[in-house]
């Protein structure tokens, strides 16, 4: 068994929802399920481990053939989540976030700031289980980043193995250049969409709403169960696409799941965990 999914812990609701996320896809593509929790000292170490061991029951009590184990890290979950994900090789995160605060709570803000320090993609859950079927409907928001091929390759592969239906989505933009740009941008996504046999349809946002509420317009008729997105630090040629979109969007009321990719330098994708 190598493929290794990773779920950071605080022990709350959302932390329990990415548990149970992790276990259903770890269940489907064989792959370990590792919890981690990290801790501001040692002094906290043992009762992090008892606490660790009922999460672990919990991953069994979902699935009790699933692989899983926990492990604690003296540190910060800014460097500590990124790191640990990298020294055991993990192919995806599931992070619980919310909008409690003190230290190692993983709130809104602080969830960009541990995506941003890892290679790895995110999937961000609220207090929101996965459902029997898996990730059915994919809402797919599209913008001039050159990057969005990556989202794309990761997307198409999930899109494959839940057979789902992916829902493109696009900026109403009233600069010609620009609405130009965009649905050259449409028409690729498409092709290349059909050209993997994924299902997918097509939107603009609602003239006057942001590429935000558009994604939340879409994704509520779609009953969406997964939105994904890239981790921009800076804006994007759209001017939306920096911290406080990607924040609103993990934090979305609809509590949908997030899946974040951070962009790479290569224009490969990210290896999908998703291979049958």
């Amino acid at each position: 068994m190598n493929t290794k999914i990773l779920v950071p812990t605080d022990f709350t609701e959302e932390a329990h929802s990415a548990i149970q996320h992790a276990v259903k896809l770890g269940s489907l593509v064989n792959a370990e399920v590792i919890l981690l929790n990290v801790v501001k000292d040692k002094d906290a170490i043992l009762k992090a481990k008892e606490a660790l061991e009922k999460e672990e029951a919990l991953a069994k009590s979902i699935n009790e053939t699933i692989e899983v184990r926990s492990i604690v890290r003296v540190g910060n979950i800014f460097d500590d989540i990124g790191d640990a994900a990298s020294e055991l090789g993990v192919s995806l995160i599931f992070m619980g976030t919310h909008g409690a605060s003190g230290w190692q709570k993983i709130t809104g803000s602080y969830a960009l700031k541990v995506i941003t320090n890892s290679s790895v993609p995110f999937i961000v859950v609220q207090d929101q289980q996965m459902n029997e079927t898996g990730y059915d409907s994919i809402v797919v928001p599209l913008d001039l980043n050159k990057q969005t091929k990556q989202k794309l390759e990761m997307v198409a592969s999930m899109a494959l193995y839940f057979d789902s239906e992916v829902h493109l989505i696009t900026p109403n933009e009233s600069d010609e250049f620009l609405n130009n740009k965009l649905k050259a941008n449409r028409v690729w996504a498409a092709k290349y969409l059909k050209g993997k046999n994924v299902k997918f349809t097509t939107h603009i946002v609602d003239k006057g709403d942001s590429l935000t509420e558009g994604i939340f317009k879409l994704s509520s008729e779609v009953d969406a169960d997964l939105i994904a997105i890239m981790n921009l630090q800076n804006n994007s040629l759209m001017g939306v696409l920096g911290s406080s979109y990607q924040q609103e969007i993990i934090t979305n009321k609809l509590k949908v799941p997030v899946l974040c990719i951070n962009p790479l330098k290569s224009t490969v994708a990210p290896d999908s965990i998703l291979v049958r």
